[in-house]
């Protein structure tokens, strides 16, 4: 019998499954406890809903105080009469990405049995140890909630929600200019949500949620605290957008122009409807027309500009912190009023400001969540499918939070956490707070005495007790290893995670200084904030220099914990806004990050700087060492603009390892290591 083409792939796939099932049985280990209300809360996500269908009104105009017209899709419940006329709790998101692209995923994310098949299958499709670690890593994302959180959620809206997806102003078929989280933009968000408490099917009560641009979104508006605003749930959200993400240390982040360039290429496709009924939105086009490449000029200048006294208007208010746009991207979480559940992971581009966000927040722990997975940008939740003792899923967890704050169920959720982390090294654990109590900062310093481990880099070095009691200089110079690193897959917003690259740090050591702890005899956290203090000498007028903090296993296995870097001239710090040790060590330095604070370096004169490591949260088991990475370039995480790296020549760098000056890492630990 001929068997048809749809139906041998679906019998190819059920195989597939039931072997894959079968495998799981197998070879997993004992399932630890689940969180208290995981199954239950994901019982009611994936359960009956209430209402039986979705009804969507396309392209509803709202329009903002100055004028400008945006655009919505709103997802209403519906039964066989229609939507659903009982004023419900409203959940809004913001994209810049376009509400078609949202309307396109949640498509996908709806297909009745096949997208529940392939996505079962994707989540639980792992080949641990294998050099297909690093794709499946990307395909569990599917399992994972992101897509719902990123999009809509058609079993929220089901249950008695009604959500809003707005195109940014100035992309998808909103009116406007785009400027990337800049003043007008933030002013839309509270008037967004106004509009939405007033409607008639609404009850007056908003949720935000949403992912990246519209994670910042959601931070942003409950900074201003609009009246209708009840809870959000930001999935990797950023805090100081140019220190966090934008350009970390002074160098520009390798992702920055293509994202651009996506956006700005997506927000000239057209309203097509409008166009086929005539109704097509001229002042639409004249926006965008006034406006092609927002913000991508300036990120060409940042490449194109050779000179500082070249620097366009529009730059110079990028380099310079008191200007609307740079203070507009500087957060404030401390006047967030709201029951927020922030959601991100150790190698997200916004590591540095997540875990601050939460900590920020004026809020008692249950009422503020930190969730913190071992994902890059786009593959957050690939490690939270509620199995094994991983948390839920981050549609399942948005649920829960709505259910309790927007209608008053009480399903335990604010007992969850509060701060729920995934420890490297070990696995998922729930703690009371972030950094771990008992983590205290300690100084490692870099020595060149070799470390005796198979290290193959450009010195292998040891990291002491004690400061060196020799001067030795070591030289680094810039290369390309990087491109297979960590960073590499961080700096283009995890795109590249398939590659495996972020997997052993081994590569990237090649061209850097590698300095290795003696073995830890006992189980060492490090839970914080990570400073590096170099002494450093120059043989031109700039510098880039990054570290890494790394866990080496017995096997040489170097794995990549956290990371930070500086351009050398940017090294200037806010010590009002820096943190530092008992003992006055820097555990937390603030750079300032503006072109009139920029400190040309004197080639031969030793010159100490100071780089911030983004906070992080791991264990080293017994028999693993630690390891700080020291390199002179972060291609293609980052760059310098052009005068910044025109100055560097591109030369060598060297590590001045002075008794009189030491350089060491400030790293918070708890334990006994036996060192």
């Amino acid at each position: 019998m001929r068997i048809a083409p749809a139906r041998r792939w679906t019998r190819v796939l059920v195989g597939l499954l039931a072997l894959l099932a079968v495998s799981q049985v197998l070879v997993a280990p004992g399932t630890p406890a689940a969180p208290e209300g995981a199954a239950a809360w994901t019982a009611v996500h994936d359960g009956p809903q209430r209402y039986p269908g979705m009804h969507i009104d396309w392209d509803v105009p709202i329009t903002m105080s100055d004028g400008t017209v945006l655009e919505a899709n709103v997802y209403r419940p519906a039964d066989a009469n229609g939507p659903i006329a009982t004023p419900l709790p409203t959940i809004v998101n913001l994209t810049p990405y376009t509400k078609l692209l949202s309307m396109i995923a949640q498509t996908a994310l709806s297909v009745p049995m096949l997208s529940d098949a392939v996505v079962g299958f994707l989540r639980d499709f792992e080949l641990p140890g294998t050099p297909l670690e690093g794709l499946t890593d990307a395909t569990r994302v599917a399992g994972g909630g992101f897509g719902r959180a990123f999009a809509v959620d058609p079993n929220l809206i089901r249950s008695g929600y009604t959500q809003v997806v707005v195109d940014v102003r100035g992309t998808g078929f909103s009116q406007g200019i785009w400027e990337p989280w800049g003043p007008k933009d933030q002013q839309d968000t509270p008037e967004v949500i106004a509009w939405a408490a007033a409607q008639p099917w609404s009850d007056g009560k908003i949720g935000m949620t949403g992912a990246s641009y519209s994670g910042i979104n959601q931070v942003q508006a409950a900074e201003k605290q609009p009246p209708a605003l009840k809870a959000i749930v930001p999935v990797v959200p950023g805090n100081d957008l140019v220190r966090d993400m934008i350009a970390p240390g002074g160098a520009a982040i390798g992702i920055l122009l293509p994202y651009l360039l996506a956006v700005n290429v997506a927000k000239f496709v057209p309203d097509l409807m409008s166009l086929v009924q005539g109704r097509f939105d001229m002042q639409w086009l004249t926006d965008r027309l006034a406006s092609p490449m927002s913000f991508l000029d300036v990120a060409i200048q940042t490449m194109s500009t050779d000179s500082f006294d070249a620097v366009q208007p529009q730059l110079q208010r990028v380099l310079d912190p008191d200007s609307p746009i740079r203070q507009a991207w500087l957060g404030h979480p401390e006047r967030i009023t709201v029951p927020t559940m922030v959601i991100g992971g150790w190698h997200d581009n916004f590591a540095n400001g997540e875990p601050r966000i939460y900590q920020e927040i004026p809020l008692p722990p249950g009422h503020k969540q930190l969730i913190m997975g071992n994902g890059y940008h786009v593959n957050t939740g690939f490690d939270m499918r509620g199995r094994n003792g991983e948390p839920p899923r981050i549609d399942v967890l948005q649920r829960a939070w709505f259910d309790k704050w927007l209608k008053g169920i009480d399903n335990g959720i604010e007992g969850y956490g509060p701060v729920t982390l995934w420890q490297q090294g070990a696995g998922w654990t729930s703690t009371e707070q972030f950094p771990r109590a008992g983590a205290e900062h300690r100084r490692l310093y870099l020595s060149a005495a070799p470390s005796g481990t198979s290290a193959i880099s450009a010195h292998d070095g040891t990291l002491a007790a004690a400061p060196t009691s020799e001067t030795t200089r070591l030289t680094v110079a810039p290369g390309l290893a990087s491109l297979c690193s960590a960073d590499a897959v961080q700096g283009t917003a995890g795109i590249l995670v398939f590659s495996g690259c972020g997997k052993d740090a081994r590569v990237q050591e090649i061209s850097g200084l590698t300095f290795t702890s003696p073995p830890v005899t006992e189980p060492t956290t490090i839970s914080g904030p990570i400073a590096v203090h170099l002494n450093t000498v120059h043989d031109a007028t700039d510098g880039y220099w990054t570290a890494t903090l790394n866990d080496v296993a017995p096997d040489g296995r170097s794995v990549t914990l956290t990371t930070g870097q500086l351009v050398s001239s940017m090294r200037a710090i806010d010590d009002g806004k820096s943190r530092r040790s008992p003992d006055g060590a820097y555990t937390d330095p603030f750079p300032v990050m503006s072109l009139a604070a920029r400190q040309p370096m004197v080639p031969g004169l030793p010159t100490q700087l100071d780089l911030g490591l983004a906070p992080t949260d791991a264990i080293l088991q017994p028999g693993h060492r630690l390891r700080i990475d020291i390199f002179a370039g972060n291609y293609p995480k980052g760059l310098p603009v052009r005068p910044m790296l025109d100055a560097t020549e591109l030369k060598p760098q060297h590590l001045q390892l002075d008794p009189s000056a030491p350089s060491y890492v400030n790293v918070p630990l708890a334990g006994n290591p036996g060192w």
